[in-house]
């Protein structure tokens, strides 16, 4: 028998591995920095909510330096934030982050990136993650941000901005769409 192996999808649920009670709070008393609310559901391509995703964030600290090795910057180090959560979705496709606003990090070409949170969606039927980006509403330097840029299109570009919440300070509502009117951008990195 010959010919190509067919492909595979993961499923027909996703299972979720190394998660935690409170990886969705990057957050202590001790954490530097303006405290936000990150919350948002996720679609899929035909709007339906999905209830077995896997969301995790990535972001500098409020001064705009990584909790890593490679982060060499001559700004402060927290102690108290890593930068790093995780949540799984709820069965209406939501999820949360209490975090902290970060500071600008360096871009390409020694300019500086908009304060932005990284972003990657684990779900089922996909063999590999998506990543995106959250941009914050209202924030000067999403003008000037180089990755931003890269995106074209204004309406393509308002899915990596989070919208102020609802009234409740210090909240960003934050949506994702797989596939569909309005999906989201993802990066290919």
């Amino acid at each position: 028998m010959s010919g190509q192996t067919p492909s595979q999808t993961v499923g027909p649920f996703f299972g979720f591995a190394l998660l935690r009670e409170g990886h969705e709070v990057l957050v202590s008393d001790a954490t530097a920095g303006e405290r936000i609310v990150i919350e948002g559901r996720v679609f899929d391509g035909d709007g339906a909510p999905l209830n077995d995703a896997l969301i995790e964030i990535w972001q500098a600290n409020a001064a705009g330096r990584y909790d890593h090795p490679d982060d060499r910057q001559e700004k402060p180090l927290d102690a108290a934030f890593h930068g790093f959560g995780r949540c799984p979705t709820d069965d209406s496709g939501r999820f949360h982050f209490r975090t902290i606003r970060p500071g600008p990090v360096p871009g390409p070409g020694n300019t500086l990136q908009a304060p932005h949170i990284n972003v990657t969606v684990l779900a089922r039927g996909m063999l590999k993650q998506l990543v995106t980006r959250i941009y914050f509403e209202g924030e000067p330097s999403n003008a000037d941000d180089p990755i931003l840029g890269l995106v074209g299109e204004p309406e393509r570009r308002k899915t990596l901005i989070a919208k102020r919440g609802n009234g409740k300070n210090g909240t960003y509502t934050f949506d994702i769409r797989l596939q569909g009117p309005g999906e989201t951008v993802f990066f290919d990195v």
